[in-house]
Parts: C-alpha cells; structure tokens; sequence
C-alpha cells in the first residue's frame, strides 16, 4: 500500500483516490519572470517522480502543473527590459520548457497558464462574495477576510494570531485585516487588464491555483504539491478560498505534499545573498541526468546541501551504475516486481516516495550485474532506473561524455583514442615506463582506464 506523509495531518498516511483508480494530482509551477532555479527544479524533479510512480503502480493520472504568465514579477521585469508582460512570460515559459526536458522533467497531462482562465477566477470570486467571503477594499482591491474562514491556519499549524502576512500579501491599510489576502487587483496605469463586476483589474496570485485545479481536476481532488516556501500563505490560501466558495464540508485536497528547500553550502539559498544558481547556470556546469540524480538521491521533505563537491559525488556514482550497463544492450524493459531487487524498490518508492532507499536498491543491482554479467538483472538495472528517469542512455556514451565543468580543459575523445594507442604500441614493446607515463597522462586528465581480454575500454571520472 502507497503511503503518502500529509502536510495537513503532518502524518503518512495510505493513499485512498477519491475515484480509483483516477488521480487528480495539481502542482504548483512556475511565475514565468526569468528563468527557474535550482529549488524550483528540486520541486519539479520531486513531483515528476511521484507522477511517475502513480504511474508505475497503476494509476490513470491526470497531471496538472500551472504556469504563472501574470503577476507583479512578470510586470515590474517587463517594464525594466522594455517588453510586453506577455512577451516576457511567453520568453521565459519557453526556456523553461526547454530547461525542464534537459532535467528529464515529464510534461504534465494540462499545462493552464494563469491569463486562459481569468473568467474561471472571477466565477470563484463571485462565489466567495456571495457568501460574504470577499469584500471591496478602499483602493478597489477585492479581498478575501481570512478570521472569518473557520480553521485558517490548519496547513501551517499556526494561529491566527502567530500568522504574518506572507511575501506576496502585501500589508495595506485598506484592507480591514493585515491577513486578509487579494483576491482581484484593480487595474494600474499601464499594466495589464481585464473586465470585471469589480472593474477593471487583473486576478490575485492565490485565486489563479484554486480556479484552474478545481477547473480541470474537480471540486475536490487527490494530490497537491509544491515546494515548502508554498505552504504559507499560498497553500493556505488555497485551501481558504476554495473550501470557502464550496462549503459542502469536504475538503478541497484530500493529501497535501511539500519538497523541502536547496542550501548552498549550508546556507539558504536567496537572491538577497546573492547565491542563487539558475537551471542555466547549473546545466552549464553539469550533465542534466547528473544534476536529476543528485536531487532524487535525496527524500524530497530533505533539505538539500548544493555544492560543487557534492555534484562531482553524484556524477562519480552515476557512473557507477552506467559501467554496470557497459556491456548490456540499451532495450526498453518493463521492472519484473516479482524479482527481489524489483519487491524492495516497489517498497521503498510506496514509502512516501523513499527515493534514497530505491537507489540504493539500484546500487546493489550494479554489484549484482558486475558480478554475474546476468543480462536479466541488467535490463532490471535499466528498467529500475527508468521508473525514476534515470539510466536509460547509452553507458559509454555518458561514460565519455565530459563534464561541462571540465569543457575546454579536457582531452578529446580522438586524444584520448591516440593516447590509448601509444600506450597499446608501448606495452607490446615492453617499453612500460613509456606506458605508464601515458596512463599517468590520462589519469591526470580525468580519464580511468579498464584493461580486460578484449582491449582497453576507459571513461572519464
């Protein structure tokens, strides 16, 4: 039975669908301002596995992950760089795309994007005020009376009194409480727009995620997830006005999951230390798989040291399983859960997703194939792996491969082919000191060689 830890109960629990074996599972995705970083990619990564283990265990899932194309982020970063807001979100929605394939990043079943359902928003909206859960503030702004929803503060475990307006519920003396959140902004000189009962405005950030799962998932679905730094106020949010605007007494989301935050060198990543590190700037320096591994080899509620020692760790181990495949055929394989190796991965992953415990289950499989050369158990490896988006390249080709950290300071396949085959023409010749200069020469370069019966095969380490 797949268990699941509950932010809103703070405990594991058996996952029970709504409808089985239908999953509504809705993640929080990007505000398209500029390009995601390395915690949105822990964020994306983790979700990526829980959709594909629901997958794997049988599950018809529909997989929503919204992308944020309005917002004061993507209107102040327009008007600095001169574009159209929509421009600027179409831009950096397309990187992005780009970024996540590269990370191995599945795209969701729906990808809405916050400007096609500004009707489903203001329909809540109405919904809300019909019920007197929403109010006009003095400056036009259309909010939401947080100490009015019974039981406010249920995902944060606070109360209302220990609750602070979080970074996007900006404190304004029109509003009747600093808690309260907006709803609907109205409209700025210059800024982007849309009719409304309220006038002319454009929706606030919390609404868009309530409309569109409850849109495309149902009223009341699965599954909701996001990063830590979302579960107050945004999810809070969420829950306020979507439970609000429904009042039928059953929950909106029936399991909430949140991924823990990226450290830099043990200390919290934010743009005020000026340690952010862009998927951009991660990928230039590291294989995409590498930097995917690095995050799955931690339980997603982990926080996360990055550092480069750390990433150069993960590609040496990423290698490991990739020589274990050296000589197995690259062919598409169901997991055989039967096996042994395939019953303690399927345990570990319906252990709230236990990514660190299925890949140990990987590296044990390694050994097994080295040791036996068992084709069985190396198209297991491949598949395992493929259940977490792994392993499923050519070995050599990402054994070659050479590190972006190390591009342009690093032999050449060709070099390192002639160096092999001076080193061959020396040891023939018994000339060794000639040998192993050369050996020493690829060593220092990065490069391991493997000599067997057949020849000499090598990889960078």
């Amino acid at each position: 039975m797949l268990k699941i830890y509950n932010t809103l109960t703070r405990a594991k629990e058996e996952f029970t669908p709504i409808a089985p074996p239908r999953v509504g599972m809705y993640v929080c995705g990007m505000t398209v301002y500029d390009h995601p970083h390395i915690g949105n990619a822990r964020a994306m990564i983790a979700f990526d596995v829980a959709q594909r283990w629901l997958r794997a265990r049988g599950y018809r899932v529909t997989y929503v992950r919204n992308v944020t194309d309005i917002d004061d982020k993507i209107i102040r970063r327009a008007a600095e760089s001169g574009e159209a807001p929509g421009a600027l979100a179409g831009r950096f929605r397309r990187a992005m795309e780009d970024d996540f394939a590269v990370l191995g990043i599945q795209k969701p079943d729906l990808e809405p994007r916050a400007t096609q359902h500004v009707d489903d928003m203001q329909s809540l909206i109405g919904a809300l005020e019909r019920r007197g859960l929403a109010y006009q503030a003095r400056d036009g702004d259309v909010c939401f009376p947080v100490r009015k929803f019974p039981g406010y503060g249920r995902l944060s475990g606070k109360s209302l009194d220990e609750l602070r307006a979080g970074e996007r519920v900006e404190v304004d003396t029109a509003k009747r409480d600093p808690l309260d959140f907006v709803l609907w902004k109205r409209a700025k000189a210059g800024e982007p727009s849309w009719p409304s009962p309220w006038g002319e405005g454009r929706p606030g950030w919390h609404i868009e995620c309530s409309a569109m799962s409850m849109k495309l998932l149902g009223e009341h679905f699965d599954i909701h997830g996001g990063g830590q730094d979302l579960q107050f106020p945004h999810h809070e949010n969420e829950i306020a006005q979507s439970e609000g605007a429904l009042a039928d007494g059953r929950p909106f989301v029936r399991y909430w999951m949140h991924n823990a935050f990226v450290r830099m060198d043990e200390e919290k990543m934010s743009k005020s230390l000026g340690n952010v590190v862009t998927v951009p700037q991660a990928l230039a320096r590291h294989d995409g798989e590498v930097l995917r591994f690095f995050f799955a080899r931690a339980h997603y509620r982990s926080p996360l040291s990055y550092t480069e020692r750390n990433l150069e760790d993960t590609r040496q181990a990423l290698a490991t399983l990739y020589t274990a495949l050296k000589t197995a055929p690259r062919e598409a394989a169901e997991p055989d859960w039967a096996e042994p190796h395939g019953a303690r991965f399927s345990a570990a992953m319906d252990d709230d997703f236990n990514t660190p415990e299925a890949i140990a289950v990987l590296f044990d499989l390694a050994t097994e194939v080295n040791r036996s050369r068992d084709a069985a158990l190396a198209r297991q490896l491949r598949a395992l792996g493929g259940v977490l988006g792994l392993l499923q390249r050519d070995a050599n080709e990402f054994l070659q491969s050479t590190p972006s950290a190390l591009a342009g300071a690093s032999l050449s396949d060709d070099e390192i082919r002639r160096l092999i085959a001076g080193r061959d023409a020396a040891r023939k010749a018994r000339n060794y000191p000639e040998s192993d200069r050369i050996r020493k020469q690829l060593s220092d370069a990065g490069i391991i060689l493997e000599d067997s019966p057949q020849g000499t095969s090598w990889r960078r380490g």
